[in-house]
């Protein structure tokens, strides 16, 4: 079945999402709060963490691991536009699935992989899958939710069907570790994360994480993000000899005026004027 979008459109359906677009790469930084499927319809997909680059092709399909960031350019294919389809597990439903199974049948002692992103095989049951999923993208008729958590557990099934290993990583509900506010904050101060989405990847409520922060600073979190923003800046400035339009976008502000005011009122001097 070929489709027949001209303008860049994503629709999302509960927990399965389509994103289509005709040319230009589109890409960002995103946090993978749930355990993911995304599948290659055509185009390509390059999805970075860290130093490891991975290129999904069309026909391909790739896992995404639970509480990771991970940076995803979608990009055309010579003349085949980005098409994809992506599947989201989320906590509530994956619990679901596993109060009703057979927990006899369960694999024991299988050791958990740590890989954020796994490319799964070509597999019959994730192309007919994701195939199944198709004419309703491009139908005015939206799934059920019934027909939704039908594909979720074909997912899910389809997974388990791989490699056991994916057992452990699907149905690990313990809450996540409490990791080191500082250390986290320090590595991720560049990125656009709310206090919120903090709180969530550090293992916290919100209310823990204020009351754990206050034991580490005198500031605020949102305030010690400014200040570190500020002063990192002010070293790309001083000692890498950047520009301030360059600057401002990599300590993770989005305004230059913003920040320029923020710069003169904290150091006393305009960014422009940063001299050796």
């Amino acid at each position: 079945m070929e489709f027949t979008i001209n303008e860049p459109k994503v629709f999302n359906y509960s927990d399965i999402f389509f994103s289509c677009y005709t040319d230009n790469e589109r890409g960002c930084w995103s946090m993978v709060k749930d355990h993911a499927l995304v599948y290659i319809c055509s185009g390509e997909m390059l999805l970075q963490e860290g130093m490891t680059t991975t290129k999904i092709r069309k026909g391909e399909c790739v896992f995404l691991r639970k509480d990771n960031r991970i940076s995803l350019t979608k990009q055309p294919k010579g003349k085949e536009k980005f098409i994809g389809i992506s599947m989201i597990f989320k906590r509530d439903f994956l619990r679901q699935f596993y109060q009703a199974m057979d927990k006899k049948k369960l694999p024991l002692q299988i050791q958990k992989p740590t890989q954020s992103v796994i490319r799964l095989p070509q597999t019959p049951a994730i192309a007919s899958l994701f195939q199944s999923m198709r004419p309703y993208f491009d139908s005015s008729t939206p799934p059920t939710e019934r027909v939704i958590n039908t594909k979720l557990q074909e997912g899910v099934y389809a997974l388990l069907e791989i490699n056991e290993q994916f057992y452990p990583n699907l149905f690990d509900f313990n809450a996540p570790w409490k990791i080191d506010l500082l250390e986290f904050m320090e590595k991720n101060y560049a990125y656009d994360l709310t206090i919120e989405d903090i709180a969530h990847y550090t293992g916290r409520s919100l209310a823990a994480f204020k009351r754990d922060f206050r034991k580490i600073s005198d500031l605020p979190p949102q305030k010690w993000l400014i200040e570190k923003r500020l002063k990192v800046a002010q070293e790309k400035l001083l000692h890498e000899k950047k520009k301030v339009s360059e600057v401002y976008l990599e300590v993770g502000l989005k305004n230059l005026s913003h920040f320029s005011t923020a710069y003169k009122k904290k150091f006393g001097y305009s960014p422009s004027n940063v001299k050796a």
